[in-house]
């Protein structure tokens, strides 16, 4: 079967370019998935150009996969740089809205599975709660390691939160205007000043608002049912996803149906997945991602 990848570029107003990487197999089953990835991050952690990861092997079943790479992340143009002043609140209300469109415009339909890496889950189930109208579109969701506060206190957790986000990195930002983390080498890509400051309060245990308008996510989504959603959790991610941080998030996501499953030798499975290869490990294909596949096939009707 052969897999081909495209590049779909969305010109936003303000002279920003949004990147999409489309990846599908000659034997399309007319599945569409959109994949959101996290912060310090961009779309590759969901693929490779010789086709690894978890959006070439949903193609290989047949599924027409979008991965995106947020503004000014990835081959999103231009790159982050101190003059960036958006943040989350333009994630929710204009990107995420910008690759719907795109999508719905290529493939005559919005995407029916929605995938994302770690805080990219929260900002799908903020778009829901911004666009209740996506959610008759969606029949599942698949997130790996998403949280939205951290609950644990385990000594990673201390060190990679407390010590990093909270107090080192809001200095490295003000003293460049934005948060280089992929030359501190903290993460894959960089952040805007104000979406690391947003993202921060929310790990912290504040409430689930929006700091630019106030818009209340929690209560929103509690009046919602969303689409079934599996999250993926990683035995060895004792920092940033710890199961009891995901089950927090999965309490304040509203009455839909949600599933939790860990993944690590204890479990039956071949490693204990960590926060960043449970989406980039070899293993993983036979793993998670035919679990994922499994969900999307069986998940019940919302």
């Amino acid at each position: 079967m052969a897999i081909t990848q495209q590049s779909v570029f969305i010109t936003l107003a303000d002279q920003q370019t949004l990147h999409l990487r489309r990846i599908s197999s000659d034997k399309p089953n007319g599945a569409v998935a959109f994949f959101m990835h996290g912060a310090v991050e961009n779309g590759k952690i969901f693929y490779t150009h010789s086709n690894k990861g978890l959006a070439p092997f949903l193609a290989e079943q047949g599924f027409v996969c979008y991965v995106a790479d947020l503004r000014g992340r990835g081959e999103s143009k231009p790159v982050i740089d101190k003059h960036a002043r958006y943040g989350q609140t333009e994630a929710i209300l204009e990107d995420i809205p910008a690759f719907i469109d795109k999508i719905e415009q290529l493939e005559g339909k919005k995407p029916d599975y929605w995938l994302a890496h770690s805080w990219g889950g929260v900002l799908m189930n903020s778009a829901f709660a911004r666009f209740p109208n996506y959610i008759n579109d969606v029949k599942a969701c698949a997130y790996f390691g998403t949280k939205r506060s951290l609950f644990n206190n385990h000594p990673k957790k201390l060190l990679q939160a407390n010590f990093i986000w909270y107090f080192m990195a809001p200095l490295m930002a003000k003293k460049h205007g934005y948060l280089p983390a992929k030359r501190l080498k903290w993460g894959s890509d960089d952040e805007t000043q104000k979406s690391h400051w947003q993202s921060m309060q929310w790990a912290k245990k504040t409430p689930w608002i929006d700091s630019d308008d106030n818009f209340d996510y929690a209560k929103a989504v509690a009046q919602l049912t969303l689409p079934p959603t599996l999250h993926i959790a990683g035995a060895k991610d004792k920092a940033l996803a710890q199961p009891i941080d995901i089950q927090k998030f999965m309490e304040e996501s509203g009455p839909g149906v949600q599933k939790m499953q860990i993944y690590g030798r204890r479990y039956g499975h071949k490693i204990d997945y960590d926060h960043i290869n449970m989406l980039t490990h070899p293993h993983a294909r036979n793993e998670q991602f035919k679990d994922v596949l499994n969900w999307f096939a069986t998940a019940p009707k919302a």
